[in-house]
């Protein structure tokens, strides 16, 4: 099995690091997006100054707003926000083959379906073979060659050796595994309680309390996983753990700035205006919230933090809702 040629859908940061990787592999790229700047930046100046600016692109990149111009493609890689994959697959059925794999690489909970990104595509695509592709990486660092190491989850053996092999390159380094939801999973939630590290740190309540939030939502993320019949050595590797580390660590993540705006007193509102780009833990903690109770799944730090950001707590009650709770036996 060998892939010549890779279609990008979504133009976004990560999207655009994406379309990087899979130059820097050998393969001839298109990168579909939605805004006619971004197309006309990647081509007089080989930048998306929009989502990435400041990372000179591979030549091998051909940006296209037409959903028609990924038709040939050997490999489609799909990379818009989490809430807009449904629709963004729909748009693609008319020009996808069947024979043709597609990478799922956005992390998040359809709202209102409470489906996973796999169950999306099949629903959309139900020909279409999946792959989940998550772990700890920043897009600007995985753009500019930095080194990274990913999980990608295939259940054909053979189709993921064949993926990892193609898109594995000296600084970019994923790992083979087979659990779709376990993947899926980890990649979800840890946007949900970055937001709550992020608001750690702005109300500075010290690196203890932020230890406590990643640890106790890691157990969160693995019954979660569990609970959706993933595996929880799924989520102790790159694709749990380790993204959890990585978004709950540094205000360069999207999530994790929105909850230190939070902890520092700004309203959601405020702290989401004039932000291009989405954090998507707001976007998917309801429905990691709605999906726990469906599920009869305890995850009390993501339900905490999506009542925050519906407005039906404060960081201060939130805070003490937390501290307030039975004590109890520390187990997964």
């Amino acid at each position: 099995m060998e892939f010549r040629t890779a279609g990008v859908i979504g133009a976004g940061a990560w999207g655009t690091a994406l379309a990087q990787v899979c130059a820097r592999a050998g393969l001839a790229v298109t990168l579909q997006a939605r805004e006619s700047e971004v197309i006309d930046s990647i081509a007089a100046r080989r930048v998306n100054e929009a989502f990435l600016p400041g990372v000179e692109l591979d030549p091998a990149i051909r940006a296209t707003s037409d959903m028609a111009g990924l038709a040939d493609c050997d490999l489609i890689l799909a990379v818009p926000p989490a809430q807009h994959m449904r629709a963004t697959l729909a748009a693609f059925a008319p020009h996808a083959r069947p024979e043709v794999p597609i990478v799922l690489c956005s992390k998040g909970i359809e709202r209102g379906s409470l489906k996973l990104m796999t169950e999306v595509l099949s629903e959309t695509l139900p020909e279409a073979t999946a792959a989940v592709l998550s772990g700890p990486s920043f897009a600007a660092e995985v753009a500019r060659g930095l080194p990274s190491a990913v999980t990608l989850a295939c259940a054909d053996p053979d189709l993921g050796q064949a993926l990892l092999n193609t898109l594995s390159a000296p600084a970019f380094r994923p790992y083979l595994a087979d659990d779709l939801i376990g993947a899926e999973a980890g990649g979800a939630l840890k946007n949900v309680l970055a937001i709550a590290c992020g608001i750690v740190e702005g109300r500075q309540l010290g690196r203890s309390a932020h230890a406590a939030v990643i640890t106790r939502g890691f157990a969160e993320m693995t019954r979660l996983a569990v609970a959706l019949g993933g595996q929880a050595e799924t989520v102790a590797g790159l694709c749990g753990l380790g993204d959890l580390v990585l978004t709950c660590s540094s205000p360069q993540s999207r999530n994790m700035s929105l909850g230190l705006a939070l902890g520092q007193g700004q309203t959601v509102q405020q702290a989401l205006a004039g932000k291009r780009s989405v954090a998507e833990g707001y976007e998917s903690a309801p429905a990691v919230r709605d999906l726990a109770a469906r599920l009869g799944v305890e995850m009390p730090i993501a339900e905490i933090t999506a009542a925050l950001l519906a407005g039906e707590t404060t960081v201060d009650g939130a805070i003490e809702a937390l501290l307030s709770r039975p004590l109890k036996a520390e187990r997964i």
